[in-house]
């Protein structure tokens, strides 16, 4: 029986463990698959290990629900974060290793997380659309009527075209309104939409500064919920003080047999 804890944050859902004692096979992608699935198992976008570190607070491990190690993921992480305050690891503040590298955390209140991004250098143009990585690779281009959008469809154009193909892409389609953004995402890994991404929501509020001249913070819409981007820009063109604010939220507690 593994004990496990499940947490979202903004509709991004997510099974988390504590695996401090590193008794979870992380090599079984199997077992992640099955823990994942939404008919016969607990049902998330993405599975968390949480690890002991030597010099930072803990170390996250997370897979895609295809059961595969991912690149970093922003709603992971701030669940991951409000997760390792509920266990007393750490308190209002924390200092966490992800795939990417060192993050800072900040507890904005009982279910309100602030997570520092890496800093974004290089933003390049396909078409019309940019692409960026914000700790994991992201495409973003901007439509209009997004609500109608058959999502799916049109990031598997993209996202299966030669150029992304092999090391996969996460695909976002922004609409701007006046309060900020709207944006839907479609996840590699996921192979799928969900009801939002943090990297995604990171990555299409750069877009906007870049693109329309939006200033921080930018509010984006998700589907699952708001979040708020800060950053600064910086001479070289790229962005540096990439702070995500949104939720996250314990949602239940149990056991999976296997």
């Amino acid at each position: 029986m593994i004990s496990f804890d499940k947490y979202q944050g903004a509709g991004n859902d997510f099974v988390i463990i504590d695996d401090r004692e590193k008794a979870f096979d992380e090599g079984d992608s199997e077992l992640i698959r099955a823990m994942c699935d939404r008919h016969f198992g607990i049902g998330a976008d993405g599975l968390m290990l949480l690890r002991n570190h030597d010099t930072l607070d803990f170390e996250m491990l997370y897979f895609n629900s295809d059961g595969r190690v991912s690149s970093m993921c922003g709603n992971g992480g701030r669940c991951i974060v409000q997760y390792a305050n509920s266990l007393g690891i750490i308190g209002a503040e924390t200092r966490f290793k992800a795939i990417d590298g060192e993050h800072k955390a900040e507890l904005i209140d009982a279910s309100l997380i602030s997570l520092e991004m890496l800093d974004v250098d290089n933003l390049h143009s396909d078409g019309e659309a940019l692409v960026l990585n914000t700790g994991s690779p992201h495409f973003v281009t901007e439509v209009e009527n997004l609500d109608e959008l058959d999502v799916v469809e049109a990031a598997r154009a993209i996202r299966y075209n030669k150029t992304y193909m092999e090391a996969g892409i996460n695909v976002n389609f922004i609409e701007y309104i006046p309060e900020g953004l709207k944006i839907r995402t479609y996840e590699r890994g996921v192979e799928d939409e969900t009801l939002a991404c943090g990297t995604g929501v990171a990555a299409a509020a750069l877009v906007a500064a870049r693109k329309r001249n939006l200033k921080s913070p930018i509010k984006v819409q998700a589907l699952g919920g708001e979040l708020e981007v800060k950053f600064e820009s910086t001479e070289s063109g790229g962005f540096t003080g990439i702070w995500k604010t949104g939720p996250a939220k314990f949602v239940f507690s149990g056991t999976f047999a296997h």
